[in-house]
């Protein structure tokens, strides 16, 4: 397998691609979105700044964890001069990120160990919402999956 030179200051996008481990179509799609950026060459090819090379990956390691493209691009256009993010700014990007990713760590460990059984909707079609949610009590919470909309299980349906 080919690599990618070390000392290359520039990289062409199937360069970018290969490294990065992102598809060519991705990167262009990133750079369209103002994610990641490129200069043309007199024949029009694009060349990315090797730097680009951590943004890609912050990228990668954001959408991973199921930050929206939309956060990552605001939390990427904060830095000065679009520069790539390097160890602080990374820190400070997991501190802003660190409450909703533990809002989705504590509904996927709900789904995990409560919802066997029930997906919460109060819809009364399993066998368990009526143990859990007599008469659709739940419904008068509003609409939709009531037990993951709200603050637990216990809080919506008292179970």
């Amino acid at each position: 397998m080919d690599t990618v030179a070390w000392n290359k200051s520039e990289l062409t996008v199937g360069e970018l691609s290969k490294r990065s481990g992102v598809a060519v179509s991705a990167l262009h799609f990133y750079e369209r979105q103002g994610l990641i950026t490129s200069r043309r060459t007199s024949g029009n090819q694009r060349r990315y700044k090797r730097a680009a090379l951590r943004r890609v990956a912050l990228i990668r390691i954001a959408q991973r964890v199921g930050i929206p493209l939309a956060e990552i691009n605001r939390a990427l256009s904060n830095l000065p001069d679009g520069r790539t993010p390097n160890q602080e700014d990374w820190e400070q990007l997991s501190r802003q990120w660190r409450a909703d990713l533990d809002e989705r760590i504590l509904r996927l460990q709900q789904l995990r160990d409560d919802f066997t059984d029930c997906i919460g909707c109060g819809c009364l079609s399993l066998r368990r919402c009526a143990l859990a949610n007599m008469h659709d009590e739940l419904g008068e919470h509003g609409p939709g999956p009531r037990r993951l909309i709200e603050d637990g299980p216990a809080s919506a349906c008292g179970v």
